[in-house]
């Protein structure tokens, strides 16, 4: 995967917390740590989102999930 250059940021974020941050991330880099949280608050937006429009039928997908599990072996 190709990394891009991303952007500068300067932020405020109270020392505790960013231990904690640290901690929870397993990351060393504060701007690394950062990154890792900022991506999985994303991802998680994205798969809600995607979750509440399958349940608003917004895809058209013919095959039940039994259909899909006889599919599986």
């Amino acid at each position: 995967m190709m990394k891009s250059e991303g952007m500068r940021i300067t932020i405020d974020i109270e020392d505790e917390q960013m231990v904690e941050l640290l901690k929870a991330t397993g990351e060393k880099k504060k701007s690394t740590a950062v990154n890792a949280v900022v991506t999985d608050f994303l991802k998680k937006r994205r798969s809600k989102e995607f979750g509440r429009l399958l349940r608003e039928g917004a895809f058209d997908f013919p095959m039940t999930n039994d259909d899909i599990e006889k599919q599986d072996v």
